[in-house]
């Protein structure tokens, strides 16, 4: 039996402005946008190559905007994922290098924090 993680959601305080940040600076791709009603709207996004979306949206969660910390993604090249995040207008971090990997670190306009990995980090810069 497989249980796939596909879908996590992400509390933000203005739809639009999260998805512009997730789909123009993080380059997420636009899945589903749909209003269900004035108290519910479901925005699927997903990052480039990941089996797993997130959700963002009115009367989805009660969690707090920004409350979300340490979701990431994993990627072959940090330098190459850390200029495209730059070149896109995401404040990311510097790259930071670990026995377990590389990372860079941004967040969303509401706080919710995201890592970067490079699973190869331990190579030299």
């Amino acid at each position: 039996m497989d249980f796939k993680l596909e879908l996590v959601t992400i509390p933000v305080s203005d739809v639009d402005r999260a998805k512009a940040f997730y789909v123009d600076q993080a380059g997420f791709n636009a899945d589903h946008d749909f209003q269900v009603d004035e108290n519910l709207r479901f925005v699927q996004l997903t990052p480039p190559g990941s089996a797993c979306s997130i959700a963002i949206g009115t009367g989805l969660t009660e969690a707090e905007p920004g409350s979300v910390k340490g979701m990431q993604v994993v990627v072959t090249d940090i330098e190459a994922a850390r200029a495209e995040l730059a070149g896109r207008g995401v404040d990311v971090s510097d790259i930071q290098r670990f026995p377990w990997g590389a990372f860079v670190f941004f967040s969303d306009p509401d706080g919710n924090a995201w890592a970067v990995q490079d699973l190869t980090g331990t190579r030299p810069e």
